[in-house]
Formats: structure tokens, sequence, C-alpha cells
């Protein structure tokens, strides 16, 4: 199979050229690892490949045969690394799939490798100690975001149609926006983290993907939702499926456009121009545009401050036990200046402190629920900015404590966290592209457990306004003579 061919399709498309004959899994397999050694060494997204068990593959499948990378956290595979990008975990080596994993599997993916985090996904950029920086394919000297911003490169530069990824404050959003690509964040309780987990920092993580076409990242829903035995909590899936969501109009919706984010940010031109465009290309669709200034029921203070002590809490048994398991220490040594301000900070929240933060949490949560009572949907840019240079995002991050470091991921995107700390459902959709040829993503936000919202509306918008033809600079087939 030649690149361009293989780059043509999405995951669904390949899948379907696997039951129709036209394309063994196998030579699905080697052109994903081609890719992989065409573009990587200069994006550097995939830290490790191995090679997939193809012998198990279900024809039937939705994915068949669909090369798929996970992140190097959240899932597990047995007798894969899973290292949280950090130095600290080195070497760690998953004993048992994850439910999720299992999953994946079962949906006919083909995992062959894993993409890189920032250490323990506190950062919503990718610049590790342990595997280096990821680059942007549209610009090698700007971010890919983060956390997932190894697999949004890995999409983005046409490795894999679509990659695993997670979201506990934007870290499937920031990353899509910022390479151009569709991240649906689910709603809290639709994928499993079990069984070693049964929330992802008190329920404010969630796990799914990123895709070059919204049907996919459907699919993926559609293939892992659902739980294991001693979930905390389900919400429980439509009768209907997620992909035959994307087809159907999704009526007059009431949007409220939120401008200027919770903490006084105003985009910069560039995201502002876009933000316009897409209220024009609402309205040119039939939507009721008008704007509106959410509330979260606290001061932004407060609000960075409850979630600095949910992520930095939730930390310190995480890194005790990579320190355990590993025999390493705990300092400077494997691990980087903001994750040790902010296991340190962890270890400071007190129980009752703990609580206040999860009080906080249920305040926005309800006054989240009042704004969409009013509106079907908030528009918001993913971003206030486009994006930052490599670099930019730690500078001076050894004067941080952990409060300072989860203002700094705040200031980077302050829009995306409200759909973690509310459990809502979530999606960048790269509607835009600035003059120097960089995407620019509008972040869409509905009601608990509205998902099938936001997927009507991403494929009204993917007929109206397409993206799948745009290509980075740094594009598989641009690199690799076919073979």
């Amino acid at each position: 199979m030649q690149l361009h061919e293989y780059t043509s399709f999405d995951g669904l498309g390949l899948a379907q050229l696997l039951r129709d004959g036209d394309v063994s899994a196998a030579e699905l397999h080697d052109a994903a690892v081609r890719a992989s050694a065409a573009v990587n060494p200069r994006i550097n997204a995939v830290v490790e490949l191995w090679p997939p068990d193809l012998t198990a593959i279900d024809s039937t499948a939705p994915f068949a045969g669909v090369p798929f990378l996970i992140k190097d956290v959240a899932v597990t595979m047995a007798g894969r690394r899973s290292e949280a990008g950090s130095r600290l975990g080195a070497g760690h080596v998953a004993s048992c799939d994850s439910h999720l994993m299992t999953q994946f599997r079962a949906a006919g993916l083909a995992t062959f490798g894993r993409t890189s985090t920032p250490e323990m996904a506190f950062a919503t950029t990718t610049e590790p100690v342990l595997y280096g920086a990821t680059r942007n394919p549209w610009d090698l000297a700007l971010s890919a975001g983060g956390s997932s911003g190894g697999a949004a490169a890995a999409v983005a530069a046409g490795i894999v149609p679509l990659a695993h990824a997670t979201d506990a404050a934007g870290s499937i959003r920031v990353p899509a926006a910022s390479t151009g690509l569709f991240g649906l964040k689910p709603s809290r309780g639709r994928v499993s983290n079990g069984p070693a987990m049964d929330e992802i920092f008190s329920g404010l993580g969630v796990q799914l993907g990123v895709s070059r076409t919204v049907r996919d990242s459907a699919a993926l829903l559609d293939a892992v939702q659902g739980v294991m035995v001693g979930e905390p909590y389900v919400t429980s899936p439509p009768s209907h499926s997620w992909l035959s969501q994307v087809s159907q109009e999704p009526g007059k919706l009431r949007i409220g456009v939120q401008r200027t984010a919770c903490n006084g940010a105003r985009p910069v031109p560039a995201v502002e121009g876009a933000l316009d465009a897409t209220v024009r290309l609402l309205e040119s669709l039939g939507h009721h545009v008008e704007e509106v200034q959410p509330a979260l029921g606290v001061s932004w203070e407060a609000f960075v401050h409850a979630n600095a002590g949910i992520w930095c809490a939730n930390l310190v048994p995480w890194i005790d036990a990579l320190a355990q398991e590993s025999g390493r220490g705990v300092s400077l040594e494997t691990l980087e200046a903001a994750t040790l301000a902010c296991y340190r900070h962890g270890k400071m929240v007190s129980a009752v402190d703990f609580v206040a933060a999860l009080d906080v949490r249920n305040t926005v949560t309800r006054h989240a629920g009042i704004l969409f009572g009013k509106y079907d949907v908030l528009l918001t840019p993913t971003l206030p900015d486009l994006p930052w240079p490599l670099g930019r995002y730690g500078e001076k991050e050894q004067q941080l404590d952990g409060v300072g470091w989860t203002a700094r991921l705040f200031e980077h995107s302050p829009y995306t966290p409200l759909a973690n700390v509310a459990g809502l459902p979530a999606m960048s959709v790269p509607l835009a592209m600035s003059h120097e040829g960089l995407p620019i993503g509008m972040q869409f936000m509905a009601g608990y457990a509205k998902d099938g919202v936001l997927l009507r509306l991403a494929g009204q918008l993917e007929r109206a306004a397409p993206w799948v033809q745009r290509r980075p600079p740094v594009w598989t087939g641009l690199h690799l003579r076919d073979w």
C-alpha cells in the first residue's frame, strides 16, 4: 500500500478496505511503520513501536486492522511499557490490559506503539525531559499542545488516522486545536478507567482520542463506551449509536458565545477573527447565536486553587507508587521541577482542603447546569492564542509552586477546564486557519450527557466547512517516496 493511499483514508475507511479484501492488516501495519519512519524523527511524537498482534483481529470489528497508538499514560497494555513520560517511571511494564485496552482490541484496532506525554500528563504542552519535546507538524518550532500532544502530532502528520488521548483540563481539545484535528471529550462516566483507577483526578479526567474526521471519534466512542464491574458511577449509553448522530442534522440550536475567558483573557486577533467567522457560519446554518459570559459561581482564583488541590493531591499516591516500584527517590533527579512542586503541594493538601475543593467543583457544576438550561451549546475559542513556541510554557518553572503551575496551565487554556470540572462533553473543531498557516480550533460544549448534540453539530460543521484535506508541512506523503 502506497503512503498517499494510506493517508487518504480515515480509520473507518481503512477498515472497510480490509473488509473488502483490498488490503490486509499486515499491509496496513507496514504502511504505518513507514509513515512513522518518514515523519517521527522530525516531530518526536511516537516514543516506542512494537509488532501488533494481527492474528486475533476480527474483520467485522469497526476498526479492523487499523493502526493505532496509545498515550503513555492512563491506559495499560499487558507486557508493554507505561512510563507516564517520567524518569521516575522509566522502564515500568504494565502487568495487564486496562479495560479500555480490552475495548480497543475488541474494536479491531492494531496498537503498535505509544505516544509522548508531558510528565504525569501535568501540562498542556508536550515537552518531557524523558523523551524531549514533541513538535507541531504545522511549524516545528511550536508546541503540539498537551497532554495528548504526541497523539495529536502523530495523527496530524499522517502516521495514524486516530489515536488514544486523555483529557483532565483540555488535554484532548488543546492538542487537537494546536494541530488541526477533531477532538471530542466525552461526558464523565462514559469510558472506563478501570480496573486500576475508578476516576482520574477525582472525575476531572476522561479518555477517548483525537482524529481527522468526526465519524472516527464517534465510532471510537461507540466501541469503547461502557463499564466494567465495580465502576463508581455510570453514564448510560443511548439507544442509538454515536456514529449515527454524525449524519443527522442538529436542528436549530441555541448557542451562547463566550468571547472573554473566565480569567478575563481575550483571544488574540487571529483567534477572535476565527470566532467571528464561526458565528457567521452557525447563523448561516440556522442556529440562534448570542453573546454570553458564563458564571463559574466562584472567583477565578478559587477555581484555580481548587483544581490545584484536586490535581496535586491525586498526584501524590501515583508518584509514591512509581517510586516504590522503581526504587528511585522522589527528587529533581527523577522529576521535573514543576512536577515536584505539584507533588509537594499535594502532600500539604489536607482532607478538609480536599473536601473544600470538591465543594467548589459542585458549585461550578451547578452553575454550568443553569447555563445549559438556557443554551444547547456554548461556543468559545479552544485556546485564546495560537500555538506557543516550544520552551515558553516552561519558562521559570523552578520558581512556581503547585498552585502557580496550575495557574500557568489555565492561563494557556482558560476556556477548557470548565467541561472537566462539570463533567460535560466538549469538542474542538478545526474550523479556521491563521494568516501564518496555523490551525485554529473552536470549542463547543454541551450539557451533561448531551454528547449527541455535539456530534450532530460537528457533522454539520464538517459538511459545511470541511477540513480533512488540509495538510501540514510535515506530512507523511511528503517526506518518503511511496514504496
